[in-house]
């Protein structure tokens, strides 16, 4: 079954965080109106700040988050497809939640220190095979489809699986380079303050929301782009991974020289 996609994934998320575009007029947002009478007006978000200062402080905040979730839609290169995808991650390389490739099936993924705990429902695990002989792929579905699978992190063709759950290698480039962004306007994403940014490089183009309220941290982030279009939400920040171990059989497929 192919894993590439889900280092694409972290790729992705990374390369539109620290994506540099074309120069660009800041733009700040005008100042709300205050209803009270005789009061002050509301102080601007990231007041004297540009626009690429913003994206550069929050890269910063979501890069030192403890934990994150993410939640969404990204093109993958080798199927050609898109991936869905809803994974909470943290600091420790753990992981939880679960993807879908092309719309096909779904493949719940747990990462709990060195193990890596999978289910595939029928459809996936279809999806995947495709090119394989059909007695091969009948056998794989017989034997796997929704029951929870664990291989070591460490083993061979795990290290997608691994890089993806790290939280650190999903977002350690984040950082690096200096953003173009043009600011705009304020808004909210899923109740949170958030000012808006823009960023341009030719064709390409992304928006990026950050929140102007406690830690500027990355709320949604998405492309235009007609290469890489898709749009990644970020949220949970802070709160505990679920990675609790599966209840019931568990295949162990390193025994099996999966």
């Amino acid at each position: 079954m192919r894993r590439t996609a889900l280092a694409a994934l972290c790729l992705t998320a990374v390369a539109t965080l620290a994506v540099t575009g074309c120069q660009g007029e800041d733009k700040p947002d005008g100042k709300a109106k205050d209803k009270a009478a005789g009061s002050s007006e509301p102080k601007e978000a990231f007041a004297g700040l540009t626009g690429g200062e913003i994206v550069e402080r929050a890269a910063k905040a979501t890069r030192g988050a403890d934990s994150l979730r993410i939640k969404g839609d990204i093109p993958d290169e080798e199927s050609g497809g898109t991936v869905s995808m809803d994974m909470a991650l943290n600091q420790k390389g753990d992981c939880a939640g679960h993807m879908s490739m092309g719309g096909e099936g779904r493949a719940d993924l747990i990462k709990n220190g060195s193990t890596v705990y999978m289910k595939y429902d029928e459809a996936f695990l279809r999806g995947q095979s495709e090119g394989e002989p059909e007695a091969e792929t009948d056998a794989a579905v017989v034997m796997l489809a929704g029951k929870w699978t664990k291989m070591s992190a460490t083993g061979e063709g795990s290290e997608d699986l691994a890089a993806f759950c790290d939280l650190d290698t999903l977002l350690g480039d984040a950082t690096d380079g200096k953003s173009d962004a043009t600011r705009g306007k304020t808004t909210t994403v899923d109740g949170t303050p958030a000012i808006t940014l823009h960023e341009k490089d030719g064709k390409d183009s992304f928006t990026l929301y950050v929140a102007t309220e406690g830690e500027p941290y990355v709320l949604k982030l998405v492309s235009t782009s007609p290469s890489e279009p898709g749009s990644l939400s970020f949220s949970d920040y802070g709160k505990p991974v679920p990675t609790d171990k599966p209840t019931g059989d568990i295949i162990d497929l390193d025994a099996l020289g999966a």
